[in-house]
């Protein structure tokens, strides 16, 4: 699906769409979750493919610049071919071959300093495009090194939120401080309930049962003395 949008919309509008579409699924890169690790992912391929592309342009600009050069090789030999020509023709009585040949030689040398520069100027595009594949290629290598990490750091963090799901779960601190409440209120209730009974106890038939029960307590006391006092009874002859 990637290749094909990337395909009918160009790269860079391509991964616009795709993360506008992740986006509207509700999956923003900026969680930090499994989404931002396939999007690096899908990142580090389409810079896989692009240094591909690049060392596929190199190649053909060495093709191209190995051409030229051996062109312009075959160049100079060929000027020094028709100077030898000059100089046998013009040596054996020729002057005619002699002017020919010599007319090559000074249409060689004016093609010449063009085919070098040209030549030149071919060297040093494919060593620049070298010199920026090589850093390419070691960027590349920092981009599978760093994305091995985001996976690990990726997996660190879902293994981290587990925990911390697991520690949630079974939390009982809540559950200490629904007991201490739930206590607290008991003891709370309790107390009221002594102090509703207190409040509605009469006072003053609380006053008269004390006073009863003191005038028990002083009647058995007599009675007692009484029995101490008159000491056992003598049974009749």
């Amino acid at each position: 699906m990637r290749k094909a949008i990337y395909w009918l919309m160009g790269e860079k509008a391509g991964r616009t769409i795709v993360g506008t579409w992740n986006w509207l699924w509700g999956m923003p890169i900026e969680s930090g979750g499994k989404l931002a690790v396939a999007v690096a992912e899908d990142s580090l391929q389409s810079m896989q493919e692009a240094v591909q592309k690049l060392a596929h342009a190199v190649a053909m600009q060495e093709g191209s610049y190995k051409t030229a050069k051996s062109k312009y090789e075959s160049k100079v030999k060929e000027l020094q071919t028709f100077e030898q020509q000059a100089k046998i023709a013009q040596n054996g009585g020729n002057p005619e071959a002699a002017k020919m040949a010599m007319m090559r030689v000074i249409q060689t040398e004016q093609i010449l300093p063009k085919l070098e520069e040209m030549v030149l100027q071919a060297e040093q595009a494919v060593k620049a495009s070298k010199d920026k594949l090589n850093r390419e290629r070691m960027k590349l290598e920092t981009y599978k090194s760093d994305m091995q990490n985001m996976k690990d750091m990726s997996e660190v963090n879902a293994a981290l939120e587990q925990i911390a799901k697991v520690n949630n779960e079974f939390d009982i601190g809540s559950a200490k401080n629904d007991f201490e409440k739930a206590k607290s209120a008991v003891e709370r209730r309790n107390l009221g309930a002594q102090a509703i009974a207190e409040m509605s106890e009469n006072p003053q038939e609380k006053l008269q049962a004390e006073m009863e029960n003191m005038t028990m307590d002083d009647e058995v006391s007599r009675r007692l003395q009484m029995l101490n006092d008159s000491g056992p009874k003598q049974l009749p002859q």
